[in-house]
Formats: C-alpha cells, sequence, structure tokens
C-alpha cells in the first residue's frame, strides 16, 4: 500500500533531521582537536566509574574520589551507560544516572535518557522505563529529537532484547499526557523504522484519537496497522467500526462488521452495542433490533446498555410502545433498567403527546425503587410545558424541591419558555424572579427565550430592554439571539431593524453568522427587495462570509418569481462556479421561472439536474406539469404525469388541478372532467381553484347553464366559493348577455361574507359596456373608487365600452375627472382613445391625443400607430401616413405585419414603387409577411402593371416556399391582362406552373374565366382585405 502524502512529508522532514543531525556531529567533530583530547579523558573516566560500579557501595566511592568534581559530564555518564548495558543492574545504573543529574550542573544528554530506557526495557522493569521516560518528555525535547534519539540507540545497542517495547511506552506517556500529535508522530517513526507497536498500545492510541475526534489522525494510524499486517484483533475492529458510525456511515460500519467475522475474529458484546447504536442513531432502529435478535443466536446475551440503546431509538422515532416492549422484554431477561431507560421512554411518550404513558412509566420506574433524577424530573417537566400543563410542571418542579433535588437553570427555561409561548409574560418574571431568589445565574439560553418569545409577540421594545439587561448582566449575547431577533424582524417585514441587528453584533464584536446574513437575504429576496439584498451580500462578504446554497437560492427564487430569469441564471451559474451543487429546490426555482418564459430551457435545466443525480420530488414534476399546461402543452403535460407515476409518486390536487385548468383553456371540457373523475377515484378531492377552473372553461365554451349547476353544488361539497368563482361565473352571465343574473350573484356575495373585489368589478363593468348599458358601468367604476379598488383594467374597460358606442366626448371627459382623482390613463387608455376617433374620422382630435399621450410620457406602441395609420389611410392623407411610419422607425418601435402590409400598399397606391419594393424586401427578410399578406400586396401591385417587377417577386416568394391560391394567382393575370401586359401572360403563367401554384395543364384562358366566376359573387380583393381586417381585429 502506497504512503499517504502526511506520512512522505513526515518521512522527508525525519530524514532530513537525521541528515542534519548527523552533520552537525560531523563537522564539531572535525573543527576542534581539543573535542578528541575530550574524548579521551571521558572514555577514561567512564572506564574509572565502570569499575567502581560494580561494588555495592559505589556511592561512597564515587563521592569519595575527584571524579565528581572534576571528571563527571554529560558524555562520561553516556559513555558509563553504554559499556554497561549487561554488565550492570539496570537498577544501579538508574541510581547513578540519577545520582550523576544531582552532581552536574548541566543536564543529561538525550541519548543517555534513550540508551537507559532500552537498558531497563531489556530487563522488564517497564514502570522504572515508562518514568524515565516522562522526566524525558518534561524536559520538552521536540518528540522529532527524541525519536530520532531512540532510533540511533536501537541500532548501537542491538544486543538488548525488546526494543520495540520502548517505542510503546514512549506512545503511552505522551498518549496519557494528550499529547497525541506526538504520540502520532512516534508511532509512525517507529513504524518506519521497522519497530512496529504492539497491537495493544495501537489500539489503545486509536481509542484515544477517535474520543477526541481527531479522525484524520485516527484512519492514518488505522492504515499504518492494516500496512504493518499485524492481525487485527476483536478491539481494533471495534474502533473501526465505532468510527465510521460516528462519521455517520453506518453502512460501512456492517461491512467491517462483516469482514471481522470472515477473518475469523467474532464480534463481542461492545462490538454489537456500537454497530446496534449507529443503526439507532441513522433511525434504522428496525435493522438496530434485528441485529440485537442476531445476537442470541451467537450465543451473546444482550446487556442492559443494548437494550437502553433500542429503547432510546425507538423512541426518538416516536415509536414509544414498541420501546416500551423492550423494556419489559428487559424484566423478561432478568435485566434491570436503570434511570436512562426509563427516562428516554417518559421523554418518549412526552414528544408523542402521550402523557398517560410517560406517566405509567414514570410510576412503574419508582415501584422498582429507581429514584427519579435530575433528568428525568427536567424530562417530565418539559413535557409538560410542551402541552401547556404548567401547573402540572410547577407541582413537579416543587416535587423535586422536595426530594432534594435543586432545580437547576434548565428546568426554569422550561417553565420561561412555555409560559412566554402562551403569553403570559407575568407568569414569566415570577419564575425569574424565583431564579434570582436561589441566586441562580441566568444563562444565556434563559435570556434567549425570553428574548425570542417577546419578538414572536411582536413586543420589540421590551425584547430590546431584555437585550440591554444581558449585557449589563454581563452576559454577552451570542449569534443564535441575534439570528432570532432579525429572523423575527423578517417575519414580520421589517428589514430595516434587521439589518440595523447586523450592525449592533459588529459593534459589540459578535461577529454574524451565515445564518444571520442568510435570514435577511431570504426575507428580503421574498418581498422583492433585490437591490437591498445584494448590498447584504456585499456587507457579508466583508465578514469573510462565503454565500451557501440557501444564499445562491434566495436570488434565483426572488428573481426567477421577478421573471428576471436572465439575471436568475446569473447567480445560478455563479453558484455553480463556485462549486456549490444547487439542491432540488434551486432546481425548482429555475424550472418554474423558465415555464413560465421559455419552456425549452425548463426542460434543460431539468436533463441538466437529472444529470447531477438529483431526482426530482411531486412539487418539481408539479411545477413542469404546470408549465405545459400554461403553455397548452398538454399532450406533454401528460407525458409528465405518467413519467411522475413511474418514479413512484402520486399526484395531488394541485398537479391534477394545473392539467384540468390547461384544458378548459383549450375547451377540452370533455378530457377535463375525465381528470376531475379520476380525482375522486384516487382519494384526491378538487379544491376551489379546482372547480373554478372547470366553472371557467364551462363559461368559454358557452355552456353557462353546466358553469351554474356546478357552480351551486361547491358548497354540497365542502367547499366555500370565493371571490374567484363568483368573478368567473359573473364574466359567463355577461358574455352571454345575462346581466340580470350577473347582479343577482354580485348581490349575493356580501350575504356569504365575500367583498366583491376588483376582478368581480371589472367583470361586470366590461359586461354592461358590451351591452350598452354605460350608465350602470360607470355607476360600478364610481362604487371602485369609493371602495379603493378600482384599477386602470377598468378604467380602460369602461373608457372602450364608451367609445364603443359613440360616446367618445364622455370618454375624454372621463379621463380629465380620472386624471384629477389619481388614476393615470396608461398608454392603453390613449391608443383606445386614439383608435375610436381615426375609426370615426376624427383625425384632428386623434392626433391631439398622440401628443397629449407624449407629453405624459407615455410611450405610442405598434398598436397606437396602427390605429393612425388606418385613420391616415381612411381619408387618402398618406404624406401623413409616411411621416407617421417614420416617426415610429426612428422611436426604435419593430413594425408588425399588419404595419408593414399597409404601408407597402401605400407606397404602392402613390406609385413609390421602390420605396414598396424596398420595405417589402425588408419584411420578408425579417419573416413577418404570410402568404395572406403577400397575396394582398401583389394584388395592389398588379394594378400598377408594373410587369418586370411582378415577375422578379413572383421568383422571391417561390424561391421562400410560399404558394399562392388559385384565387390569387387568377386575380394577378387578369390584372396583367387589363393592364395591356397580354402579351407577357405566358411568361407569368409558367413561373406560376413551375412552382407548382398551378396544374401544368391549365390554361390561360381558364384563368381569366375563374376570374370573372369570382368576381361574379364576390371580388378576390376584398375578399382578402377582409380575412386582413379579421387578422387585424385578433390582434
Amino acid at each position: 500500500m502506497m504512503l499517504s502524502a502526511s506520512r512522505k512529508a513526515y518521512a522527508f522532514r525525519y530524514q532530513k533531521h537525521l541528515v542534519l543531525k548527523k552533520a552537525i556531529k560531523f563537522n564539531v567533530l572535525r573543527t576542534s582537536v581539543y573535542f578528541f583530547h575530550t574524548s579521551r579523558g571521558n572514555e577514561s573516566t567512564a572506564e574509572e566509574i565502570s569499575k567502581i560500579l560494580m561494588h555495592n557501595n559505589w556511592q561512597f566511592l564515587l563521592e569519595s574520589s575527584t571524579v565528581p568534581q572534576e571528571k563527571l559530564n554529560p558524555d562520561v555518564v553516556q559513555s558509563v551507560l553504554q559499556r554497561n548495558q549487561l554488565d550492570i543492574h539496570p537498577k544501579r545504573l538508574l541510581d547513578f544516572f540519577n545520582w550523576s543529574n544531582q552532581q552536574m550542573g548541566t543536564p543529561q544528554n538525550l541519548d543517555s535518557f534513550s540508551i537507559l530506557n532500552l537498558i531497563l526495557c531489556n530487563s522488564n522493569l517497564f514502570s522504572l522505563a515508562n518514568g524515565l521516560l516522562s522526566k524525558m518528555i518534561e524536559t520538552r525535547i521536540p518528540v522529532l529529537d527524541i525519536l530520532s534519539s531512540l532510533l540511533e540507540c536501537c541500532k548501537e545497542c542491538d544486543r538488548l532484547k525488546s526494543r520495540s517495547v520502548v517505542f510503546e511506552l514512549l506512545i503511552d506517556a505522551y498518549r496519557t499526557k494528550g499529547f497525541l500529535n506526538e504520540a502520532f508522530s512516534v508511532f509512525l517513526g517507529a513504524k518506519d523504522g521497522k519497530f512496529m507497536p504492539n497491537l495493544l498500545c495501537c489500539n489503545s492510541l486509536l481509542k484515544d484519537l477517535m474520543k477526541s475526534n481527531r479522525m484524520e489522525l485516527f484512519w492514518k494510524v488505522y492504515e499504518g496497522v492494516v500496512e504493518s499486517g499485524v492481525p487485527l484483533d476483536v478491539y481494533t475492529y471495534t474502533s473501526v467500526i465505532h468510527a465510521y458510525c460516528k462519521l455517520g456511515n453506518v453502512g460501512e460500519a456492517k461491512r467491517i462488521l462483516r469482514v471481522m467475522e470472515e477473518n475469523g475474529c467474532t464480534p463481542n458484546l461492545v462490538t454489537y452495542n456500537v454497530v446496534i447504536r449507529g443503526l439507532c442513531g441513522k433511525g434504522a432502529v428496525d435493522e438496530a433490533l434485528q441485529l440485537k435478535r442476531s445476537m442470541d443466536d451467537k450465543g451473546l446475551i444482550p446487556d442492559s446498555y443494548t437494550c437502553s440503546i433500542l429503547i432510546d431509538g425507538f423512541c426518538k422515532q416516536k415509536r414509544s410502545v414498541e420501546a416500551k416492549s423492550i423494556l419489559e422484554e428487559m424484566n423478561d431477561m432478568g435485566l434491570r433498567p436503570d434511570q436512562i431507560a426509563y427516562t428516554a421512554l417518559i421523554d418518549g411518550f412526552m414528544k408523542e403527546g402521550n402523557m398517560e404513558g410517560a406517566f405509567r412509566i414514570k410510576d412503574a420506574m419508582v415501584a422498582k425503587g429507581i429514584k427519579l433524577n435530575i433528568v428525568a424530573y427536567n424530562t417530565i417537566i418539559n413535557g409538560l410545558c410542551k402541552v401547556g400543563q404548567m401547573e402540572k410542571a410547577v407541582e413537579f418542579m416543587n416535587e423535586m424541591t422536595t426530594m432534594g433535588i435543586a432545580p437547576e437553570t434548565q428546568t426554569f427555561n422550561y417553565l420561561i419558555e412555555a409560559y412566554i409561548q402562551k403569553g403570559s409574560l407575568d407568569k414569566a418574571s415570577e419564575v425569574l424572579a424565583e431564579m434570582k431568589e436561589r441566586n441562580m445565574e441566568l444563562s444565556v439560553y434563559t435570556f434567549g427565550v425570553i428574548i425570542n418569545g417577546l419578538c414572536r409577540s411582536g413586543d420589540y421594545y421590551r425584547a430590546k430592554l431584555v437585550l440591554d439587561k444581558m449585557v449589563s448582566c454581563g452576559v454577552k449575547p451570542n449569534a443564535i439571539i441575534y439570528s432570532n431577533m432579525i429572523k423575527s424582524y423578517v417575519q414580520n417585514g421589517k428589514f430595516e431593524d434587521a439589518t440595523n441587528v447586523l450592525k449592533e453584533m459588529l459593534q459589540k464584536g459578535v461577529l454574524p453568522d451565515l445564518y444571520c446574513y442568510n435570514s435577511v437575504i431570504i426575507g428580503l429576496c421574498k418581498a422583492r427587495r433585490m437591490e437591498e439584498a445584494k448590498t447584504c451580500l456585499i456587507e457579508m462578504g466583508k465578514c469573510g462570509l462565503k454565500p451557501n446554497a440557501y444564499t445562491y437560492g434566495a436570488f434565483v427564487s426572488g428573481y426567477s418569481e421577478a421573471g428576471q430569469m436572465e439575471v436568475a441564471e446569473r447567480y445560478f451559474k455563479e453558484m455553480l462556479d463556485h462549486g456549490i451543487a444547487p439542491n432540488l429546490v434551486v432546481y425548482t426555482c429555475m424550472i418554474n421561472g423558465f415555464c413560465k418564459e421559455e419552456i425549452k430551457q425548463a426542460f434543460s435545466t431539468f436533463n441538466s439536474m437529472l444529470g447531477q443525480g438529483l431526482l426530482p420530488d411531486l412539487q418539481l414534476y408539479s411545477v413542469l406539469i404546470n408549465g405545459l399546461s400554461k403553455n397548452g402543452k398538454l399532450t406533454e403535460a401528460m407525458q409528465v404525469l405518467s413519467d411522475l407515476y413511474d418514479a413512484g409518486l402520486h399526484p395531488d390536487v394541485y398537479t391534477y388541478t394545473s392539467l384540468i385548468s390547461g384544458f378548459c383553456k383549450q375547451g377540452n371540457m370533455e378530457k377535463a372532467f375525465l381528470l376531475h373523475d379520476e380525482m375522486f377515484q384516487k382519494g384526491i378531492f378538487p379544491n376551489i381553484v379546482t372547480y373554478n377552473a372547470l366553472i371557467g372553461g364551462l363559461c368559454k365554451s358557452g355552456d353557462i347553464e353546466k358553469s351554474r349547476e356546478l357552480f351551486d353544488g361547491i358548497s354540497g361539497k365542502g367547499l366555500m366559493p370565493n371571490c374567484v368563482t363568483y368573478a368567473t361565473i359573473i364574466d359567463g352571465y355577461c358574455k352571454s348577455g345575462n346581466l340580470c343574473e350577473a347582479f343577482n350573484l354580485f348581490n349575493e356575495m356580501p350575504a356569504r361574507g365575500l367583498q366583491p373585489d376588483s376582478f368581480v368589478y371589472n367583470a361586470l363593468a366590461n359586461g354592461c359596456c358590451k351591452e350598452g348599458e354605460t350608465e350602470k358601468a360607470l355607476l360600478l367604476f364610481h362604487e371602485m373608487i369609493q371602495k379603493g379598488i378600482a384599477s386602470i383594467v377598468t378604467f380602460n374597460t369602461l373608457i372602450d365600452g364608451l367609445c364603443k358606442w359613440g360616446k367618445l366626448t364622455k370618454a375624454i371627459d372621463l379621463v380629465n375627472e380620472m386624471t384629477d382623482k389619481k388614476i393615470t390613463p396608461n398608454h392603453i387608455t390613449f391608443t383606445i382613445l386614439i383608435d375610436y376617433h381615426c375609426k370615426a374620422g376624427m383625425i384632428k382630435e386623434a392626433e391631439e391625443l398622440f401628443i397629449d399621450m407624449q407629453n405624459r410620457n407615455l410611450k405610442p406602441t405598434n398598436f397606437t400607430y396602427m390605429s393612425l395609420l388606418h385613420g391616415y389611410n381612411k381619408v387618402g392623407n398618406r404624406s401623413k401616413m409616411f411621416s407617421a411610419f417614420e416617426n415610429l422607425v426612428e422611436r426604435g418601435i419593430e413594425p408588425d405585419e399588419l404595419i408593414y402590409s399597409m404601408m407597402i400598399g401605400a407606397y404602392f397606391k402613390e406609385g413609390h414603387l421602390e420605396k414598396g419594393f424596398k420595405l417589402w424586401d425588408l419584411a420578408l427578410d425579417k419573416g413577418l409577411l404570410d402568404g395572406l399578406t403577400n397575396e394582398t400586396l401583389v394584388e395592389t401591385l398588379s394594378g400598377n402593371g408594373e410587369i418586370s417587377r411582378v415577375m422578379e417577386l413572383l421568383d422571391r416568394i417561390g424561391n421562400q416556399g410560399y404558394n399562392p391560391c388559385l384565387a390569387m394567382c387568377s386575380t394577378l393575370i387578369h390584372g396583367l391582362n387589363k393592364a395591356g401586359y397580354s402579351g407577357r401572360l405566358d411568361k407569368i403563367l409558367e413561373i406560376m406552373k413551375g412552382y407548382g401554384w398551378i396544374p401544368k395543364s391549365t390554361a390561360l384562358n381558364e384563368f381569366i374565366d375563374l376570374y370573372q366566376i369570382s368576381a361574379n359573387s364576390e371580388s378576390v380583393s376584398n375578399l382578402s382585405k377582409q380575412a386582413a381586417l379579421e387578422v387585424a381585429c385578433q390582434v
């Protein structure tokens, strides 16, 4: 197995250390002859001391000699130890080493420590060696120096056995002192030096590394053990399983359990308990229970800890009844459940709201002679507070005091939090007062509970006072307290206050975290205050915080909802560039936004999401179905519904309503009602939105009777019609001309607790205008003004109605009147007025309105210019027509097909053939002219008899793949024949035959006859103009 990068780095540093150390020694020896003489003297002294150490009274002999004062130094001590590794008893050498420490004024050589440790270990004097190693560590010599010294001495003292033990002792010494980095360094150095520590030492190191959460080092040690080829024992495997469980990777933990058994290592009770705890922690309690049962088959008897883990696991999954059966099984097995098991069960029943079950467990616990401790009491009090049983919670707190168990701060916190949630601020104050009487310090959590509760109740002033009090008490607010205040401000739309809290945090030295900034940014984006959100993002960056998926998701959602998909896409791409994977919510926002604009882009994003391995949920499928339905792509929407079923999901009312609404808009009521029936079959009940869509579809298809029948049956389905329901059916009655019934429904609304909104009024006003009841419409509009719901839509509907019935003066008066009442006309208002004045031949008034419109900074649209151009064309004033068209182009407005057609025809009629052809070419290049428009223009051109131009034009439109109808071809031939070009008609006919517009067998006389037959009924030209006019009306 290859060395990891960290181990290679370590090896490099260690080799460098050895080289440097040898170089220093070499240079020292080479540069001074003095040291050679000294070395010879030291050897002589070492020999003398070695002889004295052979005597039992060595200390007396040495102290009586001149050795201590003149000859003793660290090099002599080292030489003595090297000479006598096996000749003198290790205990005497240790005593000599300690004695020499007292005699010398300089510290011992590091190698002396190493040699002596090796000598002690060789004689199994491990406790003495351990003490010496501790002294060695206390000298604060770097671990690499100690390690290199030991490794060199091991090589030099090759006669000594058990040399690897010294490394094990050193690892344990560092480990027990909490120096885990140093212990790891020794492990790695010893292994690389071929002195692999034994498995017991490695297991102890692994255990401590895991306890200290030093998982990176843990895996490196484990890797080293595996590389060494040492067979792993049950303790090693258990540690590795525990490590995987700690990381949440229970699957890998289970794999190691299997490998362990395959390698002939039998798991013990601790091993199984670790895996069971890991499974329970991930919520896989059924699998954990199955594993516990498999222990019985292997002769392992679960202990109380095993059962307690399972009880706690099942309770956390809100399966307390099953947890209780495990408790009963414990009793049957002769195991005595402890406070932990009982407390877990009490907590489980409490959290499920089963107070009776919780108290039965509590009584059983007491009956078994197990007293409730502080944890059990807190659990009960917390549970009672959660369900609002405050009196009983106080009783239990008094009981625990009577039992000699003093309530702690958390006990009071439960009470305070519950009282504040109930709005009982006085009671919360009483609890606070009691805490002060008991001289209990208010914790950050206590203050946080109070501040959070006051913020939720909207009492921001008192929340701020409590925050100030907290600071004055010497308790520093943390980011959680501030973030709760920020969140509350944001939820109530108080964005300025929220941003002020951020500023206050910085001033008081509390760095806002990502959650604080995200709370503000998400709130601002939801409120469509995107610029402020961007400013907040910049401030966040200044604090060194980087956006996460929630930050980017807020911007993507905000801009998507606002219809600014380009900006949303920019943030989406920036998110990807920063290596942040969008989650399902972000993808749903993007897809929903694209569905409103470009459905192809929506599916492109959807496919990209699938490529990232994300699976769509019901909401995303529903978004796609809704988008397709709104775009009229119902076949595709039904296919997505099929995909939804294939994914194992089930549509909801929103999904079905989207489809029903789509079919209703297309007038396919049969399919809409089939889906409605299918909903009931699947147990999905339509809501009022579903019925609104069906009523609207029936009204649109003209079946007002069936829509009324459906409307009247809504109450019987447990639903109440809303304003949209009434607006839909009232609009249906108005469009069918039944104003009487529409007003009956309108008058019925207040009795059903519904106030008509602007949509209802708009439907009625529009109906009145269509029926010529303009006075009623005006009355409705004035009612809307009084109620403050008048809108420009209703205003324009009224203006259109007045104009339609020839009341142009009244329409103008209404515009002036409404301007005074702050209802400002828009470009649609003026376009309506201009259009009707032009139709009435009142061109001068239309021009005045056009000028007034521009003075109000209202931009004319294509339709505005179309109205003017029609007006000028109608009175034959083509010079003004040309001027208006030039003005349109100068404004950068793109003419549509109708304007191009009208202007080309006008140029031809005035003899401006070159301008006409240039404009026609431009329109054709832009793909704006369809076949019908081209026919009209050819007819106009044929009247002028420009045969060469006509031939060029026919070739052009033929090359574009356009096939004129027979009537158009006949009209062109007839026009050219009348213009005196009968001699060129054969060439024209050949062009038409060449492009397949007419049968090749057609004769010229037949065409002329065809035209005459058509002329007897109604001219082809008039028919074409009428068709073009119908298109204009639809636009």
